[in-house]
């Protein structure tokens, strides 16, 4: 009887650990295309209520329901982000190219804008030793320079690694229509395959899904509408680059009230001292009441607070997404973050209770 125990035990453990190497195994074949599977997944929670209400419009038809749905997705979120960052890439390598051959007239923007100046103001940037252009230009200049650089030779690289690109693309809308068609079928399968029990492997599929909607819906789509109107902002009061700055306040939306007004405070204050009154009137009233006033009005109602993740910790865990997995990072950070609270929430919901005294 022993022997037969020690035998299942072992078979047991055996089991165990195949499955840890060929989970390990399929990890590392299915890598390349992590980024293409990670958007997918988002793809088809974030859309799944639209495919929903195109099965009942089409007649429990599902391979039409999701094949309608991956249109709506191409036509409305895939063809206009390839347009805006074909159009981000030009306006960089413009910017880089004119650093390195030194067209961009940094030195003119800088003495006008000195020049502007109040006297006492123009005083104490001479005495600290930054009223000389020379004296920023190996900081600022080389910082932009840098900074251009590094995004147009990524770009160059996405464009060189063309083939890679479309067929991550590819993989990533043909896994999504499966999702979408089988979504509701695959979910909870894997979700009783998990090794915890019923209830909390509940929780937590219910806890990911909210995250991620709440992540995509508060994180994308504001940082999204954010960006647009400074971009909108920029392009009417005369601004170069305005797409560019527009896509930059987006990204930057992602710090919590101050995000935006770091690109939009600057170019204010740069349009009112080199005389550009009205322009930077504008803008100020743009940032502060329109772009400001979004994140507050639109978070509440797209996201709500069911995540129950702080602020600071989305802040943290996005910006460390960003920096370990790149754009995915967006999504990962602020999931890792709601399953880290949520697993410790049901871990302290099922201890036993401490003997009454």
């Amino acid at each position: 009887m022993r022997s037969s125990k020690s035998a299942d035990g072992g078979e047991q453990r055996g089991l165990i650990l195949f499955l840890a190497l060929i989970t390990l195994a399929f990890l590392y074949v299915a890598a390349p295309f992590a980024s293409a599977l990670l958007w997918a997944v988002v793809a088809a929670i974030m859309f799944q209520p639209m495919y929903r209400w195109m099965l009942s419009k089409v007649g429990g038809r599902e391979n039409q329901a999701a094949i309608l749905t991956l249109l709506v997705i191409t036509i409305a979120v895939v063809i206009p982000a390839l347009a805006i960052g074909s159009a981000v890439v030009d306006q960089l390598m413009q910017i880089y190219l004119g650093f390195q051959g030194q067209r961009i007239g940094a030195e003119g923007y800088f003495d006008q804008l000195h020049d502007s100046l109040p006297a006492r103001l123009q005083a104490i940037l001479d005495q600290s030793g930054y009223g000389e252009f020379a004296v920023l230009q190996a900081r600022v200049s080389q910082f932009l320079s840098q900074s251009a650089g590094l995004l147009a030779r990524h770009a160059v690289n996405l464009g060189g690694n063309a083939v890679a690109f479309v067929l991550s693309f590819a993989v990533g809308l043909y896994v999504t229509y499966f999702l979408l068609r089988d979504g509701r079928r695959i979910g909870p399968a894997v979700r009783d395959a998990l090794p915890l029990d019923k209830a909390v492997a509940q929780d937590l599929s219910t806890r990911f899904v909210a995250i991620v909607r709440a992540t995509i819906k508060g994180s994308v789509v504001v940082g999204l509408v954010q960006g647009a109107l400074g971009a909108i902002t920029f392009w009417i009061v005369g601004i170069p680059s305005a797409l560019l700055l527009g896509v930059v306040m987006a990204i930057l939306s992602l710090l919590p009230a101050v995000g935006p007004a770091i690109v939009w405070v600057p170019v204010a204050a740069y349009l009112l001292v080199t005389g550009s009154i009205w322009q930077g009137v504008v803008v100020i009233i743009s940032g502060a009441m329109v772009i400001g006033l979004a994140d507050n009005l639109l978070r509440p109602i797209l996201v709500g607070r069911d995540t129950g993740i702080p602020d600071w910790m989305i802040l943290i865990t996005t910006l460390g997404g960003i920096a370990a997995f790149g754009f995915g990072g967006i999504v990962i950070g602020p999931l890792v973050a709601g399953l880290f609270l949520a697993s410790w929430s049901i871990f302290r919901d099922q201890r036993p209770a401490a003997p009454a005294a």
